[in-house]
């Protein structure tokens, strides 16, 4: 098992998880319930993403590196789902109202 990434919060670690469930990278994520501890900890006390299969490391890393870049890219527009025709924010790659990937 090897850590892949420190994140901001409960919420970005569990989408960076399900990302790479996407292709088929098992991770965890250690340390997501810390916060609530925040006034008597240390302040580096933000969630892990772990991966499971070290040889899957490598691997891992260039995703989290598109992943990053996808979170951040405020500048692409909206999308169109192909399925059910709902449209969808930027920063999300499936459709909330039918679960399709975006094409």
């Amino acid at each position: 098992m090897r850590r892949l990434y420190q994140a901001a919060d409960r919420i970005e670690a569990q989408f960076l998880v399900d990302f790479l469930d996407r292709y088929l990278i098992e991770a965890t994520v250690f340390g997501d319930y810390l916060a609530g501890a925040m006034g008597e900890l240390p302040v580096d006390i933000y969630p892990t993403v772990w991966i499971l299969e070290d040889e899957h490391l490598p691997r891992a890393q260039e995703l989290l590196a598109r992943f990053l870049a996808q979170s951040r890219d405020k500048s692409s527009p909206a999308w169109i789902c192909s399925l059910c025709g709902e449209q969808v924010e930027a920063g999300f790659d499936l459709c909330w109202n039918c679960g399709r990937g975006r094409d």
